[in-house]
């Protein structure tokens, strides 16, 4: 059995199973194109992320993920189900309970909290490309195009049911984490993709200098999109590095 897709509460959730497993796993959390369905999903149908789930695969990665109630924007139902879903692998697979995080976009709010809350006792290690770190200064950057900030703005307040008129005032006020107190080794990726992405890496800058002065073992990567390829063998050998203390 190469795969299988089950249910927790009302979410579809797959996990793949590696030919020759290595005994370790991987939790992704997807961003805002994310999705899982009865059948399939957006990292099996996506060329590059299907690549990238191949490479894991290879490696010898049991690899697992959920659909999360769709655009979550790091709601605590969907915090709730990432920790529900790991704690159902963890009970029903042969995997080390300590496992990997591979989070992208809107998926690092998810991460950052499960980091803080799980701790480096059920985590590993974690791995964030071009992540949201902050779900307020996303927004801000957002208010420059307004098609897709109308749009934020109900995809949020769908999220955590919110009016509408009262979403953008419940998110300054949300006290945001970014920086996990937990010694867990974290792998920024930056994909350096389009002129949102680079004020994104303005953000991991000013972050970079708090992690530094935490002592926090972090690491930024910056990659051209006609690199992005490569992408796998330097997060296989990031997974690796750290899996030497079992």
């Amino acid at each position: 059995m190469e795969s299988r897709n089950f249910q927790l509460d009302t979410e579809w959730n797959m996990i793949h199973y590696p030919e020759k497993p290595s005994g370790f796993g991987i939790l992704i959390i997807g961003d805002e194109r994310n999705f899982v369905t009865d059948q399939t999903s957006f990292w099996t149908q996506n060329e590059g992320k299907s690549a990238l789930l191949n490479k894991f695969k290879e490696e010898g990665y049991t690899v697992f993920y959920s659909n999360l109630y769709g655009k979550n924007w790091g709601n605590d139902k969907a915090v709730d189900l990432a920790r529900r879903l790991y704690e159902h692998i963890i009970r029903t697979e042969i995997i080390n309970g300590k496992i990997h995080l591979v989070a992208e976009g809107m998926g690092a709010l998810i991460a950052l909290r499960l980091m803080n809350e799980m701790g480096s006792s059920q985590i590993r290690t974690c791995i964030l490309i071009n992540p949201i770190l902050s779900l307020h200064h996303h927004l801000e950057l957002e208010k420059e195009h307004k098609f897709f900030y109308k749009k934020l703005l109900k995809e949020l307040s769908q999220s955590f049911d919110e009016e509408l008129k009262q979403v953008e005032t419940k998110i300054k006020t949300v006290n945001e984490n970014v920086i996990t107190e937990e010694p867990i080794p974290i792998k920024i990726i930056q994909i350096l993709s389009d002129r949102r992405a680079y004020k994104q890496a303005n953000l991991l800058k000013s972050l970079t200098i708090n992690w530094s002065e935490g002592e926090r073992p972090f690491s930024i990567c910056y990659i051209l999109p006609e690199k992005r390829l490569g992408m796998g063998g330097q997060m296989v050998e990031f997974l690796r590095r750290n899996e030497r203390i079992l």
